[in-house]
């Protein structure tokens, strides 16, 4: 299915810098998301090597499967673990990871970390991964409620990111896009600091200013900066047409 796309990011109003990244590749449908962390340069080393090196290894597959989807973000894994490993300075540097392969309706996703993909169809918004974060895997399990774990002080904690071990649990997903979809692809920096609803009423709403992919993605980092804008707020934004 045919489709258009626009990325956006921003540093938000706290950070010092910029340590998300992201990579669109239309022709081949390829749409990287990452989120990095660790002092330093780590944080935006890893992030950008991340997205490089998924990038690299799909680089040859014409339509890459989810064997080759997996295989690339495993490679990543290994890239920044050994670049942190050959230098001192990036000791410790991680990041998270959603990529998306769009083949026609089908859309295949693989993440690490707590950085999301969104499918936004006639039935709503919802969030097609799942966080690997102690709040998800620990906290709610526990039966804490959604007030104490916005408070907690393991709320920030991931449980999963590319670069933490050599052995990684990357998540696989498959959506199918239909004419008129969304497929939203987002840094903490959005969807941790404004709601589902809001995210949809931009993403839905058609008014003068609103209509475009680009007008969305812009309202979509303004809300997070009125909100706060705590973190680096990235999003990438594909409408199947």
């Amino acid at each position: 299915m045919p489709h258009e796309v626009c990325a956006r990011s921003d540093r938000g109003k706290v950070r010092v810098k910029n340590e998300d990244r992201f990579f669109i590749d239309e022709d081949r449908g390829l749409y990287l998301l990452a989120d990095g962390m660790g002092g330093a340069r780590g944080g935006e080393r890893a992030s950008q090597l991340a997205v490089d090196t998924v990038a690299e290894l799909l680089r040859d597959k014409v339509e890459p499967d989810a064997s080759a989807l997996l295989h690339a973000v495993e490679g990543a894994n290994g890239r920044v673990l050994a670049e942190a490993r050959d230098n001192p300075k990036l000791e410790g540097m991680g990041t998270t990871l959603v990529a998306a392969v769009v083949s026609g309706d089908s859309v295949a996703i693989a993440s690490v970390g707590d950085s999301r993909a969104y499918l936004c169809d006639t039935s709503g918004l919802r969030a097609i991964t799942e966080d690997q974060t102690w709040v998800q895997e620990v906290g709610r399990p526990l039966g804490l409620d959604e007030e104490t774990l916005s408070r907690h002080p393991m709320r920030h904690v991931l449980t999963m990111a590319i670069g933490v071990a050599d052995i990684i649990d990357v998540r696989y997903y498959k959506v199918t896009l239909r004419l008129g979809d969304f497929l939203l692809l987002s840094s903490d920096g959005l969807h941790g600091v404004i709601a589902g609803p809001v995210i949809e009423s931009i993403l839905r709403e058609d008014e003068p200013g609103n209509t475009t992919l680009e007008e969305k993605c812009n309202h979509l980092i303004q809300a997070a900066r009125q909100a706060g804008g705590p973190d680096n707020i990235t999003v990438v934004l594909i409408r199947a047409l």
